[in-house]
């Protein structure tokens, strides 16, 4: 899942929420504060090299970022949508195939498929953590199925032993959507590395995220690595020797040097966010909010912290009228995008999908998040939702 979601920029005049509000969805100036004496040498390195595409800083990061993952190769290009159409291509997915995901998704995982010639197959999820239902998965199998691509949402792994065995029953390829997954393990395995390939997002915002666009896949192939090093930059091998028919998904070179400076810091920003996601449970705790669930065999990375609200609209829009910066993740489902109804499927499809999309609010949620931010969100939702805006939502939502 490779997208960003709605979360509600300071200064982009959303109504009711201020240029600065007090607590901020996201603050990646705390963060760049951090390690701005990392950083900026490593920019610097990048521009007195004079090499800004591919080259030493990106071989570095690739070596280390796979390393990390526990994957025998890491190949960075420059996006996660970009990692995970090339995935597709290198597991062999073109047009006739069938590729099962979830709606419940940013659309870049849908499109990728689309973008390999294939069709999507949506399937249902878990209602209590929202990631793939492997009994809804079964049952989507046919002949024409060539790969399924599990989303670890929020930072939270898929259900991925009966996902690998549905796989390996009916001999199909699963490419990990691991967008917002860095780091994130199911039973002591990373994200990323059960599959045959998984595929990143270092967009800012993500837990590693680059100072713009960026994305890699990883694999324990090496032949998947090598074919996707030559699609990712024109199909060559040699300069100007074109042996497939490739694309311009290269990573610069700064983007690189930055992200190997982060990656030295990921595990600790991420017990961060954990550290910061238990307290959330025991300050929200009796009231409105209610986390979705975190697997007992997982270990969640919060990307997002999402809870489930009713009046989710009402509740965003009285958070923000008190300096409080919220996202959505997703509003609606990706079956029921303008965009995507040629898919064929109609509301009340994906019960389960539809129901989170109708109530999950994401709460910010970063390593830097004080105390202090973290109580004011809970007292807010302690002190209750003013009646008014609950029924002037009920009125909205029934006149649509």
């Amino acid at each position: 899942m490779t997208g960003r979601g709605s979360a509600g920029a300071p200064g982009t005049g959303q109504p009711g929420l201020s240029d600065e509000p007090s607590v901020p969805y996201l603050d990646l100036r705390a963060q760049y504060r951090s390690i701005r004496d990392e950083v900026a040498p490593a920019v610097a390195r990048v521009l007195e090299s004079g090499q800004f595409v591919l080259g030493p800083e990106v071989e570095a990061f690739e070596r280390e970022f796979a390393a990390w993952c526990g994957s025998r190769d890491a190949v960075a290009v420059n996006s996660g949508t970009s990692a995970l159409h090339l995935a597709l291509l290198a597991c062999g997915v073109g047009p006739g195939d069938e590729v099962i995901t979830v709606p419940f998704t940013f659309v870049a995982t849908v499109a990728a498929i689309e973008y390999a010639g294939a069709r999507p197959v949506l399937v249902d999820v878990d209602p209590g953590c929202g990631t793939m239902s492997p009994e809804a998965l079964e049952r989507a199998i046919t002949p024409r199925t060539k790969a399924i691509v599990p989303v670890h949402l929020f930072g939270q792994p898929a259900d991925m032993a009966p996902i690998l065995d549905v796989a390996r029953r009916h001999g199909v390829r699963v490419i990990e959507d691991a967008a917002q997954a860095h780091g994130a393990e199911y039973r002591g395995r990373r994200c990323g590395a059960m599959g045959d390939i998984g595929c990143f997002s270092f967009y800012p915002g993500k837990n590693l995220g680059a100072c713009g666009e960026g994305g890699a896949l990883v694999t324990g192939d090496p032949a998947i690595a090598a074919r996707v090093r030559l699609l990712r930059s024109w199909g060559e091998e040699r300069r100007y020797e074109h042996l497939h028919k490739g694309f311009n998904y290269r990573m610069d070179a700064i983007q690189g040097a930055i992200l190997r400076v982060k990656l030295r810091h990921l595990d600790g920003w991420t017990d961060a966010r954990r550290e910061r996601a238990g307290r959330y449970g025991r300050v929200l705790t009796g009231t409105a909010a209610s986390p979705l669930r975190e697997a007992p065999d997982r270990r969640h990375v919060f990307h997002i912290y999402a809870v489930r609200v009713p009046h989710r609209d009402a509740w965003r829009a009285h958070l923000a009228a008190h300096g409080v910066q919220t996202g959505v993740h997703y509003p609606i489902g990706v079956h029921e995008q303008p965009a995507y109804r040629d898919l064929g499927y109609r509301h009340g499809d994906f019960p389960a999908s539809e129901a989170l999309a109708d109530e999950v609010l994401s709460l910010p949620i970063f390593p830097e998040l004080t105390d202090a931010q973290m109580d004011r969100v809970a007292g807010l939702f302690r002190a209750g939702l003013p009646s008014r805006d609950r029924v002037g939502e009920t009125a909205g939502a029934a006149s649509r």
